[in-house]
């Protein structure tokens, strides 16, 4: 029989700290399920985002070389972004598989949705998987971002994801969700 898990309560909210749309915290006066309150629990609101495995027809994963601040040094990336207040994340997915590869796709899988961290918030990444993956042509915008567009086979993502070469979790996450989808 499983033990039956109550959840944590939220009694009040007070932001500290606003910079939106970026970045809010909030202490948060909570009750613990055994009656215990922690009265400065910290919660860390940042957007949501999505990050797309993107797949084209021929199996070959659309990934980029680029260099992110919170990594050391360079790092492979899938194609990512912040949603719009008010956007579904799947239109999130599309729009920025198409404003950053140029592909689109008529084939998605939903991933899931996970927050980056269990216990403070920072936001939710919505993880996708898009298959059959065309070219439409135009400019990619590429926003603040110096990257190189780079073509891997399966076996190669499977390496470099063993490798540690995609230095950013929800990347990681996503691929290894995808390659479980795809076998």
């Amino acid at each position: 029989m499983k033990k039956t898990i109550e959840p944590w309560t939220c009694l009040s909210r007070e932001t500290v700290f606003e910079h939106s749309p970026w970045l809010t915290i909030e202490s948060h006066h909570l009750r613990l399920p055994g009656g215990k309150e922690i009265s400065d629990w910290k919660w860390v609101k940042t957007p949501d985002f999505i990050n797309v495995v993107a797949v084209d027809t021929e199996g070959l994963f659309h990934c980029f070389r680029q260099q992110k601040y919170a990594v050391k040094g360079i790092t492979l990336a899938i194609t990512g972004g912040y949603i719009d207040a008010g956007e579904d994340p799947i239109v999130a997915a599309q729009r920025e598989l198409t404003e950053e590869t140029r592909l689109v796709s008529a084939e998605w899988t939903a991933l899931g949705a996970y927050p980056i961290d269990g216990n403070r918030g920072s936001g939710t990444g919505h993880l996708f998987l898009a298959e059959l993956c065309q070219y439409v042509g135009g400019e990619v915008n590429d926003d603040l971002e110096d990257q190189e567009k780079i073509l891997l086979t399966r076996s190669e993502v499977k390496e470099a994801l063993c490798a540690g070469e995609f230095g950013v979790m929800p990347w990681v996450a996503a691929l290894a969700l995808a390659l479980v989808r795809l076998s």
